[in-house]
């Protein structure tokens, strides 16, 4: 009840008021799907709501449900209404539960929205998959519909908290089929393989500066140095 009315009300006031150019809306599947998008903004999470007219459950970053004070106490309550799903991008027991839950929502026909980054790009630059996209793409028998989100980092840059007007387009490729990698969740090569392909589709869409490294979050900027963890 909480997602329906949120999204009936300020997603919907978000898609009037920006009118974002959606490209490639065709490419929507109607049974379950992963949606795996480049991540620029806070607020892609709220633009890919607003177009999508089915339920779309986010991976959420843990932070957002244990920051302490009021702003905190909001904020995971918003979280926990969406249905969003907490993930502890440090890994641990609490990853997999994550994980699972994930797969589960996508055998109930649902939408599955998952930053392949796993946090915000704080140059605009395309980083490195991590490769929890192909586990659950590949656990669950899915396709990935991937989709770049373009203009955002303008519309609401790390660290501002009011958006402002800027121009928007959500591009959103044909669905990708993994299916001959089916049973191969557990191999790392192929978890590789799958996560390469899903960047090397949103570096097409977005255009972006593609970084082989992953992503040292919003707030850092430079080379993080290679990484073989993911």
């Amino acid at each position: 009840m909480t997602y329906w009315i949120f999204k009936s009300t300020v997603l919907l006031a978000l898609r009037l008021w920006f009118r974002p150019k959606v490209e490639g809306m065709r490419n929507l599947p109607d049974g379950p799907a992963i949606i795996a998008s480049n991540h620029l903004s806070f607020s892609d999470s709220f633009f890919l709501g607003a177009i999508v007219s089915r339920r779309l459950t986010f991976l959420a970053k843990s932070s957002y449900f244990t920051t302490p004070g009021l702003k905190g106490r909001l904020m995971a309550r918003l979280f926990r209404g969406l249905g969003q799903l907490a993930v502890d991008r440090d890994g641990g027991s609490s990853t997999g539960t994550a994980l699972q839950a994930a797969v589960q929502v996508l055998r109930q026909g649902g939408l599955l929205g998952i930053y392949p980054e796993g946090t915000r790009s704080p140059d605009g630059r395309l980083y490195r998959g991590r490769m929890g996209v192909a586990r659950i793409a590949l656990a669950a028998g899915v396709p990935v519909v991937p989709v770049a989100m373009i203009g955002t980092e303008r519309i609401q840059p790390p660290g501002a908290i009011v958006p402002k007007m800027a121009p928007l387009t959500i591009r959103i490729g044909a669905a990708l089929d993994f299916s001959h990698y089916r049973g191969a969740e557990r191999d790392r090569a192929a978890l590789r393989s799958v996560t390469d392909e899903i960047m090397s589709e949103l570096r097409r869409l977005s255009g972006q500066e593609y970084v082989d490294t992953y992503s040292p979050g919003p707030h850092r900027r430079g080379n993080p140095g290679p990484d073989q963890s993911g």
